[in-house]
């Protein structure tokens, strides 16, 4: 129960210090985002073993696929995550895979020196589906 507020902590903060993005393909929507760790509440950092600091940056990624009823339900996906600076210079992103009762969400940390607008690239395998690819850009600020 813990974890399942801290995850409505996160969504919630994350959904306000940037506005969540999602792309749509077909039955399958990929929603993402990424901030800065300092960003996040105290308890939300502890129970989710993150690092809070403004040189330490979270994505966040969850992939929804519509069941039968034609509702978005969140699906397990295999995700290859890479972040690239304003000097061209590419680091790979380790996601973590956080299932909490039927909720499923990827989380992956990386390094930022403020300012810097950082270009994420995820490709995301989902069972059934092609492989797909988001990109989008964060700026990070000091």
């Amino acid at each position: 129960m813990k974890r399942l507020i801290a995850a409505l902590f996160l969504c919630s903060i994350a959904a306000v210090a940037s506005a969540e993005k999602a792309d749509k393909f077909g039955n399958v929507e990929v929603h993402y985002n990424a901030m800065t760790t300092n960003e996040l509440l105290p308890d939300v950092a502890r129970a989710y073993k993150l690092e809070r600091s403004k040189t330490r940056g979270l994505v966040t990624i969850s992939v929804l696929k519509k069941n039968k009823m034609g509702m978005p339900t969140p699906v397990p996906a295999k995700l290859d995550v890479f972040v690239t600076n304003l000097n061209q210079q590419l680091a790979v992103i380790t996601m973590r895979e956080i299932k909490e009762g039927t909720a499923v969400y990827y989380l992956g940390e990386f390094r930022v020196a403020p300012p810097d607008t950082l270009k994420f690239t995820a490709t995301v395998e989902t069972e059934g589906e092609p492989k797909r690819e988001v990109q989008f850009n964060q700026q990070f600020y000091k």
